[in-house]
């Protein structure tokens, strides 16, 4: 996660854990005039609109105070869904043996794309199993990760 996705989690986590929900991830999409903060929340029980709204209230209040962001931007709050974002270790542990797709910052063994078997984390590495082979990634890599959903 780059710094600037970090300084924003520590400043927005305890405003969305006093709602007793979970910071589930964060997205920033730098685009000129049409920026977006993505923020994903979980709960025990799921996220309900009015979770997302009340998140929405909490953090852009903090954000307006501690102006963290200098471009004009969108803020977006919503559950993460049924293809959920994997951001950390320790989501990519809890969502092993479930299929996943990344997409990497930079290639490895020629490759950017990689769909297949969550099997685990060994270390800073996420393990996965595309067609019979296994591959180690570096979390560090790792620009998009999403369980696919099974119906």
């Amino acid at each position: 996660m780059s710094a600037k996705l970090n300084a924003l989690k520590e400043l927005i986590e305890p405003a969305i854990s006093a709602l007793e929900l979970e910071l589930w991830g964060l997205e920033f999409n730098s685009a000129g005039r049409h920026s977006t903060l993505r923020i994903f929340i979980d709960g025990p029980e799921g996220v309900t609109v009015d979770d997302c709204a009340r998140v929405s209230h909490q953090v852009s209040g903090v954000l307006d105070v501690e102006d963290p962001i200098q471009e004009q931007y969108t803020l977006e709050v919503s559950s993460p869904g049924v293809d959920r974002p994997l951001f950390t270790l320790q989501q990519f542990e809890a969502y092993a043996g479930h299929q996943v797709q990344l997409r990497l910052r930079v290639p490895f063994e020629g490759r950017r794309k990689f769909k297949g078997l969550l099997n685990g984390v060994e270390g800073d590495e996420v393990l996965l199993v595309v067609d019979d082979e296994e591959y180690l990634l570096p979390i560090d890599y790792i620009d998009r990760a999403n369980v696919i959903p099974q119906f």
